[in-house]
């Protein structure tokens, strides 16, 4: 039997998020939390929104979860986002002691691999879930910026 709430199905939630922050001229991040095959929170960056350099679609949606659940930590949970985790967002999953980060495209100059930002150990990751799809809106974004300066 087919799962309707696999990753991809998840991860598009997350890319709804990122096209949100797309429209509002955010750099198209999105992240959703998933608790029991519920979405408990979901976000997108707001770091122009806010003036908040922490205002990262992961950090949102932890401060988001963390309030659905009433606790601090998320081992139970998985975390979708449509970027590979800087190393501020890998470092607040570490704490947070989430279960499982899910992203899509990887982030090969900060994303946390590339900077050796370690996860909690129990943490399992899975990568490259619609990567294209995920990669593609932020480039457009990138593109239309060069093109507007």
């Amino acid at each position: 039997m087919i799962d309707p709430f696999d990753d991809v199905y998840f991860m598009k939630k997350a890319l709804q998020e990122a096209v949100t922050a797309f429209e509002k001229d955010e750099v198209p991040v999105g992240a959703v939390i998933v608790f029991k095959n519920q979405i408990i929170a979901r976000a997108h960056n707001l770091t122009e929104t806010l003036t908040d350099v922490t205002a990262h679609a992961e950090m949102q949606a932890f401060t988001a979860a963390s309030n659905a659940l009433g606790g601090k930590y998320l081992r139970d949970c998985t975390l979708y986002v449509t970027l590979e985790p800087c190393q501020m967002c890998a470092g607040a999953s570490y704490w947070s002691q989430i279960g499982t980060v899910v992203f899509g495209a990887s982030d090969e100059q900060r994303g946390y691999q590339k900077l050796g930002t370690q996860l909690h150990p129990k943490t399992k990751v899975k990568k490259g879930v619609l990567a294209e799809e995920c990669g593609l809106l932020i480039k457009r974004f990138f593109v239309e910026k060069r093109n507007l300066n």
